[in-house]
């Protein structure tokens, strides 16, 4: 579904990523792991084309993603609070982009009702703009947003930052959900092993730019991550 092929991206005269090959399965969720500074951000705003590369290429369904749109059409993506419009109260943002996203008002009603456990009774009928909400619930905002109109790929990172333990649960649990119902392939970074654990049936390790390892989800993997990270 994804093929990345001899990507390298530089600022100045540092390299930050440098991967030769990297192919990603459809429906097969994809956790990114790695200290800060490895590279899992660049890695997935090359991947939506929101910078380009120095050298190399990402394709989404044979599609160059620097060169076609089409795939822009079943992506879905949530990578900062800079992706919401905050000036709009979440009933308006969800409105427009379900609009975007060719939904009408019924299904954008239908989607939102679907999403009141997750949204835990703190984003729809509070009658405040986003900009005003707490960063635990702009993140839910997002990430709702990012799941609308049944995207083929969902890139997250770092989703369960700011989120309280109830809640990160519940994005454990609708992620799981939303693959099984609909075959999304989610792209998940996140310093929280234990999650990405949880929702990934691969984890690719970066550091300093490079895969340093890539899992195949077992029992065992936990405790293999904790120790890569405890040397």
């Amino acid at each position: 579904m994804i093929h990345i092929q001899n990507i390298q991206k530089s600022y100045s005269d540092t390299v930050v990523l440098d991967i030769p090959e990297l192919r990603l399965e459809k429906a097969v969720n994809f956790g990114l792991v790695g200290n800060n500074g490895a590279g899992k951000t660049t890695l997935f705003r090359l991947i939506l084309d929101l910078i380009r590369a120095n050298n190399g290429t990402i394709e989404i369904n044979g599609e160059d993603v620097a060169k076609t749109e089409s795939w822009k059409q079943i992506t879905g993506s949530f990578l900062d609070q800079g992706f919401l419009i905050d000036f709009l109260s979440p009933e308006e943002y969800f409105s427009f982009v379900g609009k975007v996203r060719g939904l009408s008002k019924d299904d954008i009603s239908l989607y939102l009702a679907d999403m009141e456990e997750f949204f835990n009774g703190e984003i729809i009928g509070k009658k405040k703009l986003i900009r005003n909400l707490s960063m635990g619930n702009q993140q839910k905002i997002g990430i709702a947003a990012a799941m609308m109109g049944k995207p083929e790929i969902v890139v997250l990172d770092e989703p369960f930052n700011s989120l309280d333990p109830t809640t990160q649960i519940r994005l454990v649990n609708l992620i799981r959900k939303l693959q099984e119902r609909q075959q999304i392939t989610f792209l998940i970074s996140s310093h929280d092993i234990n999650h990405i654990t949880e929702v990934c049936e691969r984890i690719v390790v970066l550091h300093e730019g490079k895969i340093a390892q890539d899992i195949t989800t077992s029992a065992d993997t936990l405790d293999a991550l904790k120790a890569y990270f405890a040397v």
